[in-house]
């Protein structure tokens, strides 16, 4: 159904979640007045477009990895050819009326990886560290029964296209891949009726695919199962319902995180509701998630290390999300203080909780993303859960404007930072003056100040700006006027994992042939 379709630009529906009425409690707590420390400038380089207006990162809010080690960045960016199916395109790629590619961005040179044949759209979600990239692509057939473009799961190795294909019915994803090329993601298939009482008219499965073979992972009892991450042990987490009867406070069955590892998909529960999704895992094996507690009210940010789930607590309040971990089992996201409406960037760390604070003047904020040093990058804005300021925290505080670490001409508002390598290189989704959007590298510079201009200069002179006349604004998740219920929560929170929609029961064509014809 439509409403589990999230905008690539519009994905932050953590922050409408967390962003509910109540007093606002506990105001600027936990960030008190810090002394500054010295931070790196930064050199800011626009990827730009491939003609279009419009360049994108993959949805901050599910860990992705759209930079690697290597400085190498892989997502999408605007053609500038009209999407004739942009009102109803597949839901994997950005919708503003323009067809986009999926690019690598390489030591200043931005690559279109270009779409399988016939396709018009392609979008990457992930790229490994010796650049192996995995994501979306069209591939040029129409599909009846869901109404919309086909798309098929694609990994980009070696300058090739590979499409990776689906479990019988016309619809798959990529999400990861490890340096194996070991590849996860969903697909639907083709068993009909199962899981259209809560959904749609065909289920998701998760899958591996590995030297063309693509295998699928099953699921915990019920029909459906999505796949999100790989790690480099060649382990995947991901969600699967136990059952397919909807629960009357969600009406969605029930569905808990697994962790996958030598076929056999292992369950990690919930902290007691009905509802739980992992958002990260890294190289031990360590999982990251959200949980809903008993009753389905409130739900809370899980750590599963060894068989022990634990729940890491939030700052009073009903909601917390964790949103990355590192090797080190050092784990940010956000959590929020009693009333729900103020929410803060997190960092849970040798089991303490410490509050990352806002950016000066703002009331909320979110972290995305944690690397091997404990740099956290996000972003920080006020009460509607806008995009404003990206931020970097490190050193023990306090939280920094990347703004005001980059050119004062630049010519750009950075919005939020998704991503940060273990180099200290950041991803960051910036506002032009013009209303469009473009993908960003922050590239820090030297501490010795003399060198800070000429990293500066550079940056300038090898990435010019590229700005198209277009008038296409950004576009901004505006928080939702009183207390969201837990169907509505969970139903959120589901669209943030799962976007093969399918439209709505009068349009579907439930026919048992599969009709295809070109759009």
């Amino acid at each position: 159904m439509k409403s589990r379709t999230l905008n690539f630009v519009t994905a932050l529906a953590l922050f409408a979640v967390l962003a509910i009425n109540g007093r606002l409690a506990a105001q600027q707590q936990g960030a008190g007045p810090q002394p500054k420390k010295e931070h790196h400038l930064y050199k800011l380089i626009d990827m730009g477009t491939f003609g279009g207006p419009n360049g994108f990162l993959p949805e901050p809010t599910q860990a992705i990895q759209a930079l690697n080690n290597r400085g190498m960045i892989a997502s999408g960016a605007d053609t500038d050819i009209p999407d004739p199916n942009f009102l109803n395109n597949s839901g994997f790629f950005p919708s503003d009326g323009f067809i986009a590619h999926a690019f690598q961005w390489r030591d200043g040179v931005l690559k279109d990886l270009g779409a399988l044949p016939g396709g018009n759209n392609s979008f990457a979600n992930w790229i490994s560290t010796n650049g192996l990239i995995v994501g979306a692509s069209e591939n040029g057939l129409f599909d009846p029964t869901f109404g919309k473009p086909e798309a098929d799961a694609v990994l980009w190795k070696d300058g090739e296209i590979i499409k990776l294909g689906t479990l019988g019915a016309d619809f798959s994803l990529a999400s990861a891949v490890n340096d194996r090329g070991q590849v996860v993601g969903h697909t639907v298939n083709t068993v009909t009726d199962q899981c259209e009482p809560y959904s749609q008219p065909f289920c998701q499965r998760a899958f591996l695919w590995h030297d063309g073979a693509m295998q699928d992972l099953g699921t915990l009892g019920g029909p459906e199962a999505i796949a999100l991450f790989v790690n480099e042990r060649g382990q995947v987490a991901g969600w699967a319902l136990t059952d397919s009867n909807p629960n009357p406070t969600t009406g969605f069955p029930t569905q808990h995180p697994f962790l996958w590892e030598n076929g056999t998909m292992h369950d990690l529960y919930t902290l007691g509701g009905t509802f739980a999704a992992p958002m990260d895992l890294n190289n031990r094996g360590q999982v990251v998630g959200g949980s809903s507690l008993d009753g389905d009210s409130a739900f809370h940010p899980f750590l599963w290390d060894r068989g022990v789930l634990t729940d890491l607590g939030t700052f009073g309040g009903s909601f917390g999300f964790p949103e990355s971990i590192n090797d080190a089992g050092h784990v940010i996201g956000q959590a929020s203080f009693p009333g729900d409406q103020i929410y803060h960037a997190v960092l849970w760390r040798n089991g303490r909780m410490s509050d990352l604070g806002t950016v000066d003047g703002d009331p909320v904020s979110g972290a995305f993303h944690i690397n091997s040093k404990d740099q956290v990058v996000g972003t920080s804005g006020p009460l509607s859960g806008e995009w404003v300021h990206a931020f970097l925290w490190e050193n023990g505080g306090p939280m920094i404007d990347l703004n005001t670490l980059v050119r004062s001409d630049s010519k750009v508002q950075l919005v939020s930072a998704p991503d940060i390598n273990d180099r200290g290189e950041i991803t960051a989704l910036g506002k032009l003056r013009n209303g469009d959007t473009h993908a960003f590298l922050l590239v820090p510079c030297e501490v010795d100040h003399s060198r800070e201009r000429e990293c500066e200069e550079e940056a300038a002179a090898k990435a010019p700006l590229r700005n198209s006349p277009a008038a296409v604004s950004l576009s901004e998740m505006s928080a939702p006027q009183g207390r969201l219920t837990p169907r509505e929560i969970i139903a959120r929170w589901r669209s943030r994992f799962a976007r093969i929609t399918s439209l709505e029961p009068s349009q579907r064509d439930n026919s048992n042939a599969r009709r295809r014809k070109n759009p």
